[in-house]
């Protein structure tokens, strides 16, 4: 739907797509579904970590990305790599968790290694952090996070029991490897004195702040945050 919704992202011939890198974050279904939806015998590069590269490989659907076309390359964390000219891009782990389909009888979900991580990006002098998934917000992080630009954070869930107090299941979002924006520990008091453009990604349909007059919303807002949506671009 995101393809078909921006014009950028048509095909510019008959079979063929503007998509010259992917990179992926984590193994998670969501994160990783996407790939099928790139036309078959389309070449781009496929950029993950060891673990999430072992996914891809593991599951024969992801066969019908042509590795004549679709060449696999292993990042690794606090190593830069180029995807584009022009562009840099660092990995670097935040506390998440493995993939659902792979979790085991005891699960961290805040677990610290290359099965999740963010991306720093960095091109024509400005710099930008990508992180879509994130379990908690410590120290450490908020010092490797100064001085960008640009901020993308999780914002899955807006109160750690939001799926419960919805009805839609019940997992906390700390269960499911995300911090809430609300509360004592969430993003919004962590990041509180965060100087940066910050920006609300990867925003779960049970957020309040996606209703156009919820409070929250206003919350949000008010204190320094925009929040993503469809179309959206950034220029820094």
């Amino acid at each position: 739907m995101q393809l078909a919704a921006n014009p950028q992202m048509h095909p510019p011939a008959l079979r063929g797509t503007p998509i010259s890198a992917v990179v992926l974050t984590n193994g998670d279904i969501d994160h990783i579904a996407g790939l099928l939806t790139i036309r078959e015998k389309t070449a781009f590069d496929l950029y993950a970590t060891q673990p999430g590269l072992e996914i891809v490989e593991s599951n024969s659907v992801f066969r019908v990305l042509d590795t004549a076309l679709v060449q696999r390359r292993q990042i690794d964390l606090d190593t830069p790599f180029e995807p584009l000219p022009g562009l840099t891009i660092t990995p670097f782990a935040v506390p998440g968790k493995v993939a659902l389909f792979l979790e085991g009888e005891t699960v961290n979900v805040e677990e610290l290694g290359d099965q999740t991580v963010g991306l720093m990006l960095e091109g024509a002098g400005h710099r930008a952090a990508y992180i879509p998934g994130c379990a908690t917000v410590p120290d450490w992080l908020l010092d490797h996070l100064d001085g960008v630009d640009l901020l993308l954070f999780d914002g899955t869930v807006w109160n750690n029991d939001e799926m419960a107090q919805t009805g839609t299941g019940q997992k906390t979002g700390a269960r499911m490897g995300h911090i809430s924006m609300n509360g004592e520990h969430g993003s919004l008091a962590r990041f509180a004195q965060f100087e940066a453009r910050k920006i609300y990604i990867h925003i779960n349909n049970t957020n309040p702040i996606l209703q156009p007059e919820a409070p929250e919303r206003a919350e949000v807002l008010a204190r320094g945050w925009e929040i993503a949506a469809d179309g959206m671009e950034i220029t820094l």
